[in-house]
């Protein structure tokens, strides 16, 4: 059973979206979407991941959440609805597919009630999972900030040993890679993680 048989059972709301949407293949670690876009679709992921990223004009960043198969990107929603352009940048986490729903069509499939559910949970999802990042940002310190990410990133990947530098760490953290250095060096002496050469295991 397809992505969208198994969202919705309404027959002739899949045609719609069949009709007017396409499927893009991303490589790993390719760009769907960066901030400043015209948003002209929303992405639902078919098989693999997107990662969600916050990233300011300095090019500083922050990792929001994954989106994984049957999920769509709230943020994409919000912005067609509103005229903004994106405010995020998509990445593919793993070889991932994605059908893309033109904005034009969005509002259009209102009209039917498994659509409103769908995009009506799609932002109760995702909410939730912002109100994580900023208790995360507000009240935790940085080497529980770091564990969560590789816990997240550990999911995403469906594999213990993360392909991961400092480097990267530290930028979706808006951090300094030193910092990050310390903090995951000190985590290894605690047999939290494995540090290897440009991978990080998770124990």
């Amino acid at each position: 059973m397809n992505t969208l048989q198994t969202l919705f059972s309404d027959q002739d709301l899949i045609a719609e979206i069949n009709s007017q949407s396409r499927r893009k293949k991303l490589a790993r670690e390719e760009v769907l979407i960066v901030p400043g876009n015209e948003v002209v679709f929303v992405p639902i992921v078919l098989n693999g991941v997107l990662r969600i990223i916050r990233e300011d004009d300095e090019g500083r960043e922050v990792f929001l959440y994954h989106l994984y198969p049957s999920q769509a990107c709230a943020m994409a929603i919000n912005c067609c609805q509103s005229g903004m352009k994106s405010m995020v940048k998509a990445v593919a986490e793993d070889e991932t597919e994605v059908l893309l729903i033109p904005v034009n069509l969005i509002d259009q499939l209102f009209k039917y009630r498994e659509w409103k559910t769908f995009i009506n949970q799609t932002y109760s999802s995702r909410f939730a999972e912002l109100i994580e990042v900023i208790d995360l940002i507000a009240f935790n310190n940085l080497d529980k900030k770091i564990l969560n990410y590789l816990e997240k990133k550990k999911e995403a990947l469906d594999t213990a040993i993360i392909p991961i530098t400092h480097q990267q760490i530290a930028a979706e953290l808006n951090t300094h890679r030193e910092a990050v250095s310390r903090l995951l060096r000190s985590m290894e002496r605690k047999g939290i993680v494995k540090l290897g050469r440009n991978t990080i295991e998770l124990l």
